[in-house]
């Protein structure tokens, strides 16, 4: 190390006073020079190139667990150590997150459901139980407000909504996403909080023409629907804080490009054992296609 800092430093100090002040000789300075980079070090430089280009294909929000996964991935056997210290060195972190409050209009008398959920995130198939909630992005035009659904199997988002208004229009619009892509069973565990958009008559008649049991939260209970809180602050973290967004339109387009694009198909989960959701759904999906295949050769 003291080598390299001569090698980097040389131009703008003497060589003999550079290896005075470090307590070495320049013979050997000179020596090392000759020799050129140790194979540890080549190693050292061909792995930051990969992490840098994890980091930024990532769009600069993973930290150091994400990035390992990715690289091992990629058939790189790295320890999550090792990459660590170098995005420490390079000067890499993931975004941190910001405290934002979430706005619920729960003050209505409308009927509201029991928390059937009662925080049980896990599950162990698709389609079980769904969360959703609402959140909100400003841009130079207004508020853009934007609802999505979750699948807590995968945590992937299987709906979602946007528009200039958060009204009960929005959530519909999200749930026959979901719907249309999913075609869920009757059945179908469906948790909110007890936002009036929720709890009115034409989201209510909806779930139950599906078949779809109600669940919400307690009331002022934010951890109650923790997963999809836990998603819209990713998403203003990874997407929303480092931009500005002129129009209603960008901001669409930008959110759209992360769900779709990213979150969905390539942003590693850590609950997920760090793969994307959609890879998290077709590995169980060739599971459970294997052992149908195993008891039908049985």
């Amino acid at each position: 190390m003291k080598f390299a800092f001569i090698a980097a430093e040389k131009a703008w100090a003497p060589v003999s006073v550079l290896c005075r002040v470090l307590e070495v000789t320049r013979s050997g300075f000179y020596a090392w020079l000759a020799r050129g980079p140790s194979d540890h070090a080549i190693d050292d430089q061909k792995l930051a190139l990969e992490i840098v280009a994890v980091h930024k294909a990532s769009g600069e929000t993973y930290g150091s667990p994400r990035v390992h996964a990715e690289l091992l991935a990629n058939g790189l056997e790295v320890s999550r150590k090792r990459v660590a210290r170098r995005m420490r060195e390079l000067g890499l972190r993931s975004r941190r997150k910001r405290r934002f409050k979430a706005t619920t209009d729960s003050g209505h008398k409308l009927p509201v459901a029991d928390n059937v959920l009662d925080r049980k995130f896990d599950v162990d198939a698709p389609d079980v139980a769904w969360v959703t909630d609402i959140t909100y992005v400003w841009t130079d035009e207004g508020w853009l407000y934007l609802a999505a659904i979750l699948d807590l199997f995968s945590r992937r988002v299987v709906g979602h909504a946007m528009s200039e208004r958060i009204d009960r229009a929005l959530v519909l619009e999200a749930l026959r996403d979901a719907v249309g892509r999913r075609v869920p069973e009757a059945g179908l565990l469906h948790h909110s909080d007890r936002g009036s958009q929720y709890a009115s008559g034409d989201y209510q008649d909806a779930l139950r023409d599906l078949g779809v049991v109600c669940s919400m939260s307690r009331k002022g209970n934010c951890w109650d629907n923790a997963v999809a809180e836990s998603f819209f602050a990713t998403l203003k973290t990874e997407c929303i804080y480092s931009r500005r967004f002129a129009t209603r339109a960008q901001a669409r387009e930008a959110i759209f490009h992360f769900i779709e694009i990213f979150y969905n198909r390539h942003r590693r989960h850590s609950t997920l054992g760090y793969v994307s959701p959609m890879e998290f759904e077709r590995k169980f999906v060739e599971e459970k296609k294997n052992r149908e295949y195993e008891n039908e050769a049985a």
